[in-house]
C-alpha cells in the first residue's frame, strides 16, 4: 500500500510559501479559494493514487483537538 510522505520533501519550501502568498495578495476572499481549490485539484492529479490522496483528506480534514490526542 501506498503511503503519503509526511516528511518534508520541498525541494526549496521558502520559495514556494513565498510563491504561494504572492498570487493570495491583492485577491478578494472569493479568488483566494478558487486558487486554492484549483491548486488542490492540480496536485491530487499529480499524486494520482487514490489511497494516498484518501491518506491526505483524512489527515487533513483532523480537528485540532484531534491532532493534540494523537500524538499523546
Amino acid at each position: 500500500m501506498s503511503q503519503l510522505k509526511l516528511e518534508p520533501n520541498f525541494s526549496d519550501a521558502d520559495a514556494f510559501y513565498a510563491a504561494l502568498a504572492d498570487i493570495h495578495r491583492d485577491r478578494s476572499p472569493g479568488e483566494s479559494e478558487q486558487i486554492n481549490a484549483r491548486l488542490i485539484l492540480l496536485l491530487a492529479n499529480q499524486v494520482g493514487e487514490q489511497q494516498i490522496l484518501q491518506q491526505a483528506l483524512d489527515i487533513a480534514g483532523r480537528t485540532t483537538s484531534e491532532k493534540r490526542h494523537d500524538k499523546r
